[in-house]
Formats: C-alpha cells, structure tokens, sequence
C-alpha cells in the first residue's frame, strides 16, 4: 500500500535536537518540542532551535496554557512541571498522590474545562500503567487504571465527549467517555495495531493521525476506512521513531512530527487533513 504522503513531500528542518519526543504548539503558534536529557527547545519563526531550559530529566509530552505556559511530562523526574519559558519559572504541577508517585508520566492533554488528563505508563510491559486527572484547583487523581499496557500519547476527541488513548504494548487505540460527573466510562477499543503506537492527533475530519515509535510509520485511522499508512520512511531518516504529532500553522493544516531516533522534526501535509483546535486554559479555569 502507497503511504498518502509520499516520502519526498516529508520536510526535514530544525535540526540539532537532542532526540525529541514530545511537542506542543501554544495558542500563539509558537512550537515547543523536549530532549532525552531534559531539554526544552522552542522553534522560531524560521526554524532555529533555541533552547529555553533543561530539567536534567527525561522531556517527554507537552501541553500549552492560554497565557503560553507548558506542562512537561518529565519521564527521568516522575513528574509533571509547568514551566513559564518567559522567565524559566517552573514548578511541580503534579507528581501522583500521597503514597501513589507517578511511575511514568508520558503525555497530558487538556479538556475544555481546564481538567489535565496525563498518561501514567508504568512499566515497559509491566502491566502497571494508568490515567491520572487533575481537576482545577484540584489534587492529582486517578481517573482510570482500565489502560494498564503502557498508556501512552492521547487527545480530546472532537466533540470533548472522549479521550482517546493509545497504548503501546500491545498496540491499541482505545477511548474512554468522559462522563457527565467527570468519571472515566468503559474503556472501548477502537483499533489494535501491529506497531509500537506513541502519539495520536484529532483532524477536524474524524480522522486521528497516529505516530508510531516503531516501525517508522505514521497512520491515518477512520472509524470506516480503518488503518490506511500516511507516511512511512524504510530508511528511518526523514522519519525515524516519529513519536508524537501536532497540527500548525494558521489554517492547522500542517503536520509536524518529532523524531526521537534522530535530531530533526519532519513538517508535511495532506489536503484532506487540518487538525481541531486544541484546549488552552485560562488561569482562572485551571484554578492557578
């Protein structure tokens, strides 16, 4: 089957990362992307790298408020810190609950209601993995423990009625309803895959675009045409061990992935695709 994107309309650019997991794009449409020792870069209007700061852990997902402050999961740290690139000002948002430290924190994401949902993986193959929330105002909680095989990357859905999660280990995309009381439903799987899935964006089609850490994929999913190849790269160069993936630009109609297994991102796009317009919180919503 022919990837949708060839491998020649895959864009190579700010090179020089330090194998870069984790990305997020703010309100403003500034680009923040992490490194394997703690790094936080942000990428400038014309693709340089600078680097903001470094926790001396292990950067993992990001996430963005409306004033432009980024939610770290910090995988070497066990921690989630909320840092203001502005001043370098960074703080613990969450790190588990009393007697329950967070394992592995991997991906968060935010609703509209300013709730941060964040992907706990546990173990590789431990078994042990679980989805924490943290409600305005509120101390960490576990939402679910039903996604126990390494959860990984997720989103809101659409319609804010779900999150959607991807686990790892054995690959599955899975989502949960979020329910009126803020609960977690049954977990419903959408979609097993014969890849190492890592990171999952909504397009305002239905789509979800789903990047694999292995092999060097990346996957469109539709709850009719199911799994259809977006990109892939044979050689692991213009892609290789593409792990998340985010929507930019002013229409969101450009695609950018990091690479962990090398020292780039790759930007590309398709006609059919433009993402849906992430959640930023306000100060007042999240409570702080």
């Amino acid at each position: 089957m022919d990837p949708l994107v060839p491998i020649d309309k895959l864009e190579v650019f700010a090179d020089g990362l330090d194998h870069s997991e984790g990305i997020a794009v703010t309100a403003d449409g500034t680009i923040y992307v992490g490194g394997e020792a703690g790094q936080l870069y942000r990428i400038g209007d014309d693709d340089s790298v600078e680097q903001v700061l470094t926790t001396g852990g292990f950067m993992l997902g990001l996430a963005a408020d409306a004033e432009g402050r980024i939610y770290a999961c910090d995988g070497g740290k066990k921690c989630v810190w909320r840092i203001d690139p502005a001043t370098k000002a960074m703080d613990v948002f969450c790190d588990g609950a009393p007697g329950r430290p967070m394992l592995s924190p991997n991906w968060g994401c935010f609703d509209a209601h300013g709730n941060y949902y964040v992907s706990d993986s546990g173990e590789w193959k431990g078994g042990n993995g679980l989805i924490w929330v943290v409600r305005p105002g509120s101390a960490p909680e576990v939402w679910t423990e039903q996604s126990r095989d390494f959860p990984n990357g997720m989103a809101i859905s659409a319609d804010g009625a779900h999150l959607l999660v991807l686990e790892s280990t054995p690959g599955a995309l899975v989502r949960y309803a979020i329910e009126a009381d803020g609960s977690a439903g049954k977990r419903e799987l959408l979609t097993e895959l014969d890849a190492v899935p890592d990171g999952v964006a909504v397009a305002t089609d239905g789509s979800l675009v789903i990047a694999c850490y292995r092999p060097d994929v990346i996957y469109r999913w539709r709850e009719q045409a199911g799994l259809e190849i977006l990109a892939v790269d044979p050689e692991g160069v213009a892609i290789a061990a593409p792990t998340n993936v985010a929507f930019t630009g002013a229409a969101l109609d450009t695609m950018i992935v990091p690479n962990i297994g090398r020292w780039h991102l790759t930007r590309f796009s398709h006609p059919e695709l433009t993402g849906v317009a992430l959640h930023y919180p306000t100060r007042e919503q999240l409570g702080a």
